[in-house]
């Protein structure tokens, strides 16, 4: 299994200003981590889209493009790109380019986006959210595979017989995964496409996920692909520490400044100590604690769900800058023993 990290370059306040940190900051931060991730070993870096103050991110590619350039070996990517309202002969475009610089080490990673920020700036629809994204996804793969391409649909002009370019590193084909949510129709989307599929698990528990798990491998076996060669995997909240004890106590305030800021936007229940501490320990989802306690829950997750990928959102809330660090180079310790 191969471990990473990914980001929305979380920003917050700052308390001695009351306003929000420049974000730059967060920026010059992400391109640390992915060296250092890059330097220790990990397996995928991942960057997030957002149009919001609190995530200065708002075009992946861009800032992936960056990371591409001071990095080496680590695959890199985007989680997620909002494909539903973003032009995909562009997003094919920019990651082909990302996967010239990069020497071949470009995924895309696509999904519906979890705000909703993008729809109105970008002038689409809500009510067409099952829609734009199912025809987005289907263009974006027909490009990842044919060129010249003949196309049609209703968001978007026709192409007929039209060469798009750059091609990807070697002429091949870049990895797409689909971002899925816990619902069965987001993993037999998945599975009847054969593309890889990574689930979104920020709460409650991840063995509760094999049934979708198990539906997403099932619809694709039906559709005549090779299950052995599609991967599943997991995005969650993780941070590794050098005491268990103090790295559950370190992350808790910038998780529940994060989700308390969610939850009132939506009007939901917010967090509490007890919910956290319920997902912090065995077997809730956030992967919080010591190297070994992670490494053992992340060993259980692979057996139990078959998982080729895992990566951690380890900054919520611009968490400190030399304790991501210190998560990452942990991460890289054990990741040794985590691989196939």
């Amino acid at each position: 299994m191969e471990l990473g990290v990914y980001t929305f370059g979380d920003n917050s306040v700052d308390p001695e200003t009351g306003k929000m940190y420049p974000p730059e900051r967060s920026v010059q931060n992400l391109l640390e981590r992915a060296k250092l991730a890059d330097e220790v070993g990990l397996g995928f870096f991942g960057v997030g889209e957002h149009h919001r103050p609190d995530f200065p991110i708002s075009s992946p590619s861009v800032m992936i493009s960056a990371v591409a350039a001071v990095t080496k070996n680590i695959r890199v990517g985007s989680s997620v790109t909002v494909l539903s309202t973003e032009d995909p002969v562009r997003v094919f475009q920019q990651f082909s380019e990302i996967s010239l610089i990069s020497l071949g080490r470009a995924d895309i990673t696509v999904g519906r986006g979890s705000f909703i920020e993008s729809y109105p700036l970008f002038g689409d629809s809500l009510g067409e959210y099952e829609e734009l994204f199912e025809e987005k996804l289907e263009l974006l793969l027909k490009l990842n595979k044919e060129n010249p391409i003949t196309w049609s649909g209703k968001f978007r002009n026709s192409l007929d017989n039209v060469g798009v370019w750059p091609r990807p590193y070697g002429e091949g084909e870049i990895p797409i995964w689909v971002g899925t949510g816990g619902t069965p129709a987001s993993s037999a989307r998945a599975g009847r496409l054969g593309q890889n599929a990574i689930y979104a698990i920020i709460g409650g528990f991840p063995m509760q996920f094999k049934p979708l798990v198990d539906l997403y491998r099932e619809t694709a076996a039906n559709h005549g692909h090779d299950v052995d060669k599609l991967k599943v995997g997991i995005a969650g909240f993780g941070l590794l520490g050098d005491d268990a004890k103090a790295t559950k106590e370190l992350f808790y305030p910038y998780w529940h400044q994060t989700m308390g800021q969610i939850s009132a936007e939506r009007g939901f229940a917010g967090p509490s100590p007890e919910s956290y501490r319920m997902q912090v320990n065995h077997p809730g989802a956030f992967l919080v604690g010591s190297a070994s306690e992670v490494k053992d829950r992340l060993l259980e997750l692979k057996q139990g769900l078959g998982l080729s990928r895992y990566i951690l959102q380890m900054d919520l809330g611009n968490l400190d800058h030399q304790a991501v660090m210190r998560s990452i180079e942990l991460l890289g310790e054990i990741a040794p023993e985590l691989a196939d």
